[in-house]
């Protein structure tokens, strides 16, 4: 009897540990990390991961910009959508516009990090 309640309570204790990816459980206003959720005025987005990362280092001096493709999983009202935003430009969602208006830190030559990276996204919702 008492190895089994020991069983049931190790069981219930590493329940808890179950491995799996950084994602929130609920949504958070400001900037997030990939995993986590954002709350926009409307839907809710995901950063799922870096597409592209192209943007000036920011110890270099740069003659072009680059760009910052990420993919977002957008949760609405029972729907979900899996899209590419790149920052600074909106695309249709829902009965508005999400744009990915912000990442933090600029990258740094020789140093990938993305997962250290906060985005900041922006959600103008249609009338």
């Amino acid at each position: 009897m008492r190895v089994e309640a020991l069983a049931a309570l190790t069981a219930i204790s590493l329940a808890g540990c179950a491995a799996g990816g950084p994602v929130a459980s609920r949504a958070i206003e400001g900037p997030v990390r990939l995993g986590e959720i954002a709350a926009v005025d409307g839907p809710r987005v995901r950063p799922d991961r870096v597409i592209e990362d192209s943007r000036c280092p920011a110890d270099v001096q740069c003659i072009q910009a680059g760009r910052l493709v990420v993919r977002a999983t957008v949760l609405g009202g029972g729907w979900s959508k899996e899209i590419d935003l790149t920052l600074g430009t909106p695309v249709p969602v829902a009965d508005g516009m999400l744009t990915l208006t912000d990442a933090t830190p600029m990258p740094i030559i020789g140093e990938s990090a993305a997962s250290a990276a906060r985005f900041t996204f922006k959600f103008q919702g249609g009338r």
